[in-house]
């Protein structure tokens, strides 16, 4: 085959963990080395609930950053039955925090604080809307009379579709979306609401937990689909429609908590997140359109510039390592041992 290369805007990461103490120096680079910019979650312990905490962790963040890197980190506040009303005209004022998330109490990693009744934070939504600060939304219901596989279609009908009635001009982002529900919900949404989309969930369907046995590193939440909704995925992300762009999830954890008796959510990718958002569309042949999605469709939705930095991708194989330092232990990548179809070959963040 011959050599092919694309050559975009340097993209933007919409939705990534970053950790926090010797993790985030771990794994903080990788994020840095591809993206320009990225939306960084809250759930550390404790959580980040206010402009002040966010301040203070953002600026962690920037001391453990590689020294030749321009990545900016976009802060976010965890939604608590306790946020104030005040702390959102804070955040918003405050320039260093772009979105508050919520997370149902028990969906995900260090969740235990979210929300259990979406109704005792109406006056924090109110003044979101008011504000024009974005909700993001771990969009799973928690019941456990609910299949797991059928937990996020059944939010967007109980709590979704409700909540965009109460406040139609709230502005909204849908979550690592991985259902043809979510997609359809999205689709026919405002402009002002939006959706992330993992390379992992476009990569993989259900099958792959259990190819060979279990395989807890491939264990996320929301859980992995059937493949139909893969292929709705993979057709959302390559349309060219701006409700839908790049958000990696990337969520590292130490091998010993992935691979015990009750393991973690998470996949680690951001050590490829790029290579492999471009091998799925290459799959469909949509090449052309992966610019808009990973460097255009967020940065439009938060009203921010789009890079002016350049990133270019070879079609040249590499080896991805069976493992990376992360903290006083390891992590186990996505595709560890295996090999990867696209390289970064320049993307030095400088503009051209």
């Amino acid at each position: 085959m011959k050599s092919m290369r694309l050559d975009i805007s340097r993209p933007d990461d919409w939705h990534v963990h970053l950790r926090d103490g010797e993790a985030l120096g771990s794994v903080v680079g990788d994020t840095a080395r591809q993206f320009a910019r990225a939306i960084v979650m809250p759930n550390l312990k404790p959580p980040v609930t206010t402009v002040a905490q966010a301040e203070d962790y953002r600026r962690r963040i920037l001391a453990s950053l590689p020294a030749d890197t321009h990545f900016q980190p976009l802060m976010t506040l965890y939604l608590t039955e306790a946020t104030a009303v005040d702390e959102i005209a804070r955040a918003r004022a405050s320039g260093t925090v772009f979105a508050v998330k919520y997370y149902p109490a028990g969906a995900t990693t260090n969740s235990q604080a979210g929300v259990r009744d979406l109704a005792r934070v109406y006056p924090v939504l109110e003044a979101m809307e008011r504000h024009g600060l974005p909700l993001l939304m771990h969009g799973e219901v928690t019941d456990p009379d609910v299949d797991i596989f059928d937990r996020e279609r059944v939010f967007i009908e109980r709590h979704l579709i409700p909540l965009q009635a109460r406040f139609p001009g709230l502005r909204m982002v849908l979550e690592h979306i991985t259902t043809r529900a979510a997609v359809e919900f999205v689709s026919q949404a405002p402009a002002h609401v939006g959706a992330t989309i993992t390379a992992h969930h476009l990569l993989l369907n259900r099958n792959a937990l259990f190819e060979g046995g279990i395989q807890p590193h491939h264990y996320c939440a929301p859980i992995l689909k059937r493949e139909t909704h893969r292929l709705a995925l993979l057709d959302a992300a390559t349309s060219g429609n701006p409700h839908f762009f790049l958000g990696t999830d990337s969520a590292p954890h130490v091998r010993e908590a992935k691979e015990a008796a009750c393991g973690c959510a998470g996949v680690y990718t951001a050590h490829a997140a790029i290579e492999l958002y471009a091998e799925a569309f290459e799959q469909v042949d949509r090449l052309d359109r992966l610019e808009a999605f990973a460097s255009f469709h967020g940065a439009d939705f938060y009203g921010l510039a789009r890079n002016s930095e350049r990133l270019i991708l070879e079609r040249k194989p590499w080896i991805v390592p069976d493992a990376f330092p992360l903290a006083q232990s390891t992590c186990i990548p996505f595709r560890a041992g295996k090999s990867m179809p696209w390289s970064i070959v320049h993307g030095s963040g400088q503009p051209e």
